[in-house]
């Protein structure tokens, strides 16, 4: 049976000098979510909680803007997406909607004009959950048995790939309205969500949808593909999905941390060789994974399990033994 609901760990511990006992046990509750779920909460976490709450009430204010004065925030000729990126400012109405800022590490920002506190607020919050990044790559190397600052050196400690989006949910009316994002799995290292009340992320274990309950000041990590690889299944990167809510809409703003295209991915050898263990995958090219997801949004297959996932790249147990 699975459990109702997904840890919440405290990181209070690591913001300060000392109660080393403290780290270790926070350490652990995360490397067990990792191995159990792919997905955990956070709560003081250092990103200071009246900006986060700012960032969900303009994300709401700027949703809430007639459809043509969205359309004015528009990619703009000469930027792109970040890899892996599709629905940019998708504005459809099939369930969702969604406003990026690419990463100020870059150079490349999109920016609302209304209201234009949106985009001073997300450009403060990107450094934030920069740090936040830095400091969960260290704890989720650690409880790899990996050296603290491996994943960090790992994409040459280069936060130009990682991005920002706020996410918008229309409410439902009827039953059958409920499609939001459907069952997915995260490409890349991590990804951070803070959200409004309204709640509808669930993510799924032992072939149950649970609830990721929307808890205040509290920041949801999740595990993506390239760390699942990188640790030979050790650790899980978890399908999950959004629905939607009756008569409340939900705004999300999403953080993902990201890799170069050009990075190759493969099951690391303290997971393989170094314990006896045979890679669970092939080795490959991250851009090539990230055309093949494109591929498959812009061109959905005809049969589900056709889709384009990480088991793309799996190693059969015949293959193993040879």
């Amino acid at each position: 049976m699975a459990s109702s609901t997904t840890p919440t760990i405290d990181l209070e511990p690591f913001l300060r000098d000392g109660d080393e006992d403290a780290k270790k046990k926070a350490t652990e509750e995360i490397r067990q979510a990792c191995s159990e779920f792919g997905f955990f909460q956070v709560v003081n976490h250092g990103v200071p909680l009246d900006l986060m709450a700012r960032a969900i009430d303009l994300s709401m204010e700027f949703f809430n803007n007639p459809m043509e004065e969205k359309k004015k925030s528009l990619l703009k000729p000469g930027l792109s997406p970040p890899p892996g990126y599709v629905n940019f400012q998708d504005f459809s109405n099939d369930g969702n909607e969604h406003f990026l800022i690419l990463s100020p590490s870059s150079g490349l920002n999109i920016y609302p004009e209304n209201p234009p506190e949106f985009g001073n607020a997300l450009e403060e919050i990107f450094p934030n959950l920069v740090e936040l990044s830095w400091l969960m790559e260290r704890i989720v190397s650690i409880s790899l048995g990996l050296a603290p600052n491996f994943l960090t050196e790992y994409n040459n400690d280069d936060r130009s790939c990682d991005f920002l989006k706020a996410v918008h949910y229309f409410p439902i009316e009827k039953a059958d309205q409920i499609n939001g994002t459907p069952a997915h799995k995260d490409a890349n290292c991590l990804t951070f969500i803070f959200q409004n009340e309204v709640g509808g992320l669930e993510v799924l274990k032992n072939e149950q949808w649970i609830p990721i309950l929307p808890a205040k000041g509290a920041i949801v990590v999740n595990i993506g593909d390239v760390i699942q690889v990188l640790s030979n299944d050790k650790f899980k990167s978890a399908s999950h999905r959004v629905i939607r809510q009756k008569g409340k809409s939900r705004c999300s703003i999403v953080f993902f941390d990201n890799l170069h295209g050009d990075k190759w991915i493969e099951p690391l050898p303290k997971f393989t060789t170094e314990i006896g263990e045979s890679p669970k995958y092939r080795g490959f090219m991250y851009k090539e994974y990230l055309q093949l997801r494109v591929k498959n949004k812009l061109d959905p297959p005809a049969r589900p399990e056709d889709d384009i996932n990480i088991t793309h790249y799996s190693i059969s147990t015949q293959d193993q033994g040879n």
